[in-house]
């Protein structure tokens, strides 16, 4: 029997490391765009939650707490226009990457099933399909979300299918009338879909939907279900805290297989989301550090004859110098710039990198000041 590991391509960041030394030589230090880890602090009131539920002896639920049942149902149809959500409707997760890389594991995809994801994706979808020993392939997500139903995507053995919009890592959008046909085509099909909708609160130029929205999914949630992460939204990447919302049908057994492997969401993470899910204004905050950082590296990089596409919203700006990712990624480490090569996410990035907002904003004024 080979090891789990063999299924697994090589951990995409270790060959960054050269280049990251590099960076770090640089006499001002490195500036580190590369992974998009927050850098601000937690939110006040998070933290309080949190230290006051310290004191928690007990084995949490792998559900979670009803408080934290109604704060996920209230925010999702606060915020996503969702509509009769219940906590049936609701399942925390661990933190959204372990979701990803275990999905297809726990609905019991195997050898002949197929999983598909956008070429230019999260590098984790992929890792999923082979930890399940699951065929897996790439689309288009233009020619996709234009004519779903016109797809060169075959619906035969197609039993997952990852949408993610905001993207990670080229911050394109799906509008309300792409996200409706590729959920009508889902289900004329039988195929589930997995909506990836964590940076959905990070729009810029674009305002993203939910597939939760009535006005996509038609006011039910069979075979949809979309994964959200308070890890960008309220700098809780430290505290894994994520959550699902969608078919019942579908949510039910995950929560029994997650009960059997303990795959339980600390308690005191819990409270903390509860605080974080009850709260706008520390999220309208971050935004706007946020929003500040991306005006000035875009403009910098544009200055420095990058091009920039897509990256409408989510952490990232998604730029070019029509070479090499690798090129540009050691052009960049010369001044002690690090950013992600494109390549990591598909080979269709292979002439791109992903620009992370993630620094402080020192970090930031020092990587335009070494651009200009």
């Amino acid at each position: 029997m080979s090891a789990v590991s063999d299924r697994l391509p090589t951990f995409p960041w270790d060959k960054l490391e050269p280049y990251k030394k590099k960076a770090a030589a640089h006499p001002d230090g490195i500036v580190d765009l590369s992974v998009g880890t927050p850098v601000d602090p937690v939110p006040d009131l998070v933290q309080k939650a949190l230290i006051d539920a310290a004191d928690s002896p007990g084995y949490p639920t792998v559900w979670g707490t009803p408080a934290l049942r109604d704060a996920i149902t209230g925010w999702v149809e606060r915020r996503l226009g969702a509509r009769d959500v219940t906590h049936r409707h609701v399942l925390p997760v661990v933190g959204s990457k372990e979701l990803v890389a275990w999905l297809p594991t726990q609905l019991g995809l195997g050898p002949g099933d197929r999983v598909a994801f956008p070429r230019l994706a999260y590098p984790t979808y992929e890792v999923g399909a082979r930890l399940a020993r699951a065929e897996y392939e790439t689309y288009d997500t233009e020619t996709f979300a234009a004519d779903a139903a016109g797809t060169t995507l075959d619906p035969e053995g197609l039993k997952l299918l990852w949408l993610n919009s905001p993207s990670n890592p080229t911050g394109k959008v799906l509008s309300k009338a792409e996200l409706t046909r590729i959920v009508a085509w889902a289900r004329e099909h039988g195929i589930l879909l997995f909506s990836d909708e964590c940076y959905i609160e990070l729009g810029w130029e674009a305002d993203p939907v939910s597939v939760l929205h009535p006005d996509v999914n038609g006011g039910s949630y069979e075979g949809i279900v979309a994964v959200h992460s308070l890890s960008k939204r309220s700098n809780l990447a430290g505290y894994r805290a994520a959550f699902l919302v969608g078919d019942p049908a579908v949510l039910a057994p995950l929560l029994e297989i997650r009960k059997h492997g303990g795959m339980m969401t600390p308690a005191p993470t819990q409270a903390a989301v509860v605080a974080a899910l009850g709260d706008d204004t520390h999220v309208q905050e971050q935004r706007e550090r946020y929003a500040a950082r991306r005006s000035a590296l875009r403009e910098a990089l544009l200055s420095h004859g990058f091009r920039i596409e897509h990256s409408e919203a989510s952490l990232y700006l998604w730029a070019t110098r029509d070479e090499s990712c690798w090129d540009t990624v050691a052009h960049l480490a010369d001044r002690g710039i690090l950013v992600a090569p494109g390549d990591f996410y598909g080979e269709a990035g292979e002439r791109f990198v992903r620009v992370a907002l993630t620094a402080t904003d020192e970090r930031v004024r020092a990587a335009v000041q070494r651009l200009s």
